[in-house]
């Protein structure tokens, strides 16, 4: 890698400082003694990333040593040994190219607003891929099958909950843009919201995360369907019109599904307009005209009254504590399953069963090779890739309808606090490879 020598020279993360206990996060804080630096001003190109940008996923062992060594999350005595989004993100940094890295973007990363975005986003493309794949196994299963009317109403489960998992992206992006809570300081109008709009420099911010939140969800879900994650969230951001990877790659996948699929993966919140008056599917579900619990909107981060089961497996998976996450049985790619079972670069490793097969299945192949279409239909069956992760069950909606009630809740959620400690890590690696040879 090109920082391997540039890397070398820092030296400790907690060197002239001293530790205080912080009152609101309950946690010893390192607090430097040394004079605050002059904040440089660092050059960030105009042009929003709507290319190609290539992440590196052939990271070899010493680097993976180094990335150990240097970048890896430290377990806190007593804590689990779980993936945790934070792990993610770490990989997706650090394979990710300079030239779309910037101070900013780090220190958006490592927030509680961006960190439920992400977690939301990974639940709404996981079920996404999910019922797509169930979707095309029913439309092909239609071929010799007759359809019921039970078809009809498991489809329109399928197209609610993803409307309700889309939505549950659109609050915590709307968050983001009117700059609410933690993203005050990013509102393209400052903090205040009394500045020129610095309209550029927000898009090319915005692309830049959503490219990262792409590879983020792709490592989630264990490296599998780029395309598919990539072309799913530009068209829920930025809509069919505007979607730039499908205008790249003209894969027309939209075009080839059957009427049944557009209706549950596109939703019926899907509306046609003139391109000036395009809104996003993201902002289309939050207006649309369909009955939703007004506490979705608040899930993570303000206390909601008797939440339903399936209201509860949302607000976990959003924002509870990953270590949790498989005790509840919430699903949320590898997040929350034992490190491990994944190397450094959280790829899965091989299972002794796994080998075995292998194994057995060469053997087999050697022996019987007469038999070749028999060994062929064993070596297909006995060397399927198995799942990584189970499949999302979301608990089913009550029938009986939530009313608005006069007021709303305002006790808000303990918002866990993102890891301060991989942020400083990050931000000087950045100013390392900005600035190899110093000042």
């Amino acid at each position: 890698m090109a920082d391997d020598d540039d890397e070398g020279g820092f030296g400790g993360l907690y060197e002239d400082g001293h530790w205080v206990w912080d009152e609101k996060t309950e946690a010893l804080v390192f607090v430097s003694d040394l004079p605050p630096k002059p904040v440089e001003a660092i050059h960030i190109p105009i042009k929003a990333p709507t290319g190609t940008v290539e992440f590196r996923d052939d990271v070899d062992l010493i680097e993976q040593i180094r990335f150990r060594r240097r970048y890896q999350r430290k377990l806190k005595s007593g804590q689990p040994d779980i993936i945790t989004i934070q792990d993610v993100k770490d990989i997706a940094i650090y394979t990710a190219p300079v030239s779309i890295l910037s101070p900013v973007l780090i220190n958006m990363l490592h927030l509680p607003t961006t960190e439920r975005f992400i977690r939301a986003l990974t639940f709404c493309c996981q079920y996404y891929l999910q019922i797509a794949d169930e979707m095309a196994n029913r439309i092909i299963e239609l071929e010799t099958k007759v359809r019921t009317p039970q078809c009809e109403i498991l489809e329109s489960e399928f197209r609610d909950n993803l409307s309700d998992l889309r939505l549950l992206v659109a609050k915590e992006y709307s968050a983001m843009l009117i700059g609410g809570g933690d993203m005050k300081k990013f509102h393209h109008m400052g903090p205040q919201k009394k500045r020129r709009s610095l309209s550029d420099k927000d898009a090319r911010l915005i692309e830049t995360l959503l490219r990262m939140c792409v590879q983020i969800v792709w490592l989630a879900l264990g490296r599998k369907s780029f395309n598919q994650i990539e072309l799913e969230v530009n068209r829920v951001f930025k809509s069919e019109i505007f979607n730039a990877v499908e205008h790249n790659l003209h894969t027309g996948y939209i075009n080839k599904m059957s009427r049944e699929e557009r209706a549950v993966l596109l939703g019926r919140c899907v509306r046609h307009d003139k391109k000036l008056n395009t809104c996003s599917p993201l902002m289309n579900e939050v207006f649309c005209h369909r009955e939703i619990d007004y506490r979705l909107m608040g899930l993570g981060v303000i206390k909601c009254p008797q939440l339903t089961p399936r209201l509860h497996y949302m607000k976990e998976a959003v924002s509870g504590p990953e270590e949790r996450l498989r005790e509840l049985g919430i699903v949320l790619g590898i997040i929350g399953m034992h490190r491990s079972s994944f190397d450094t670069m959280l790829k899965p490793l091989p299972t002794a069963s796994e080998g075995k097969s292998k194994a057995s299945v060469s053997s087999r192949s050697q022996s019987h090779a007469s038999k070749s279409s028999v060994s062929s239909t064993m070596r297909k069956s006995q060397t399927t890739a198995q799942k990584i992760y189970p499949d999302i069950v979301l608990p089913r909606k009550e029938s009986r309808i939530i009313s608005v009630p006069p007021s709303f809740p305002d006790d808000p959620e303990h918002i866990r606090p993102c890891s301060e400690t991989q942020r400083r890590k990050w931000q000087t690696r950045l100013a390392k490879l900005l600035h190899p040879y110093g000042r």
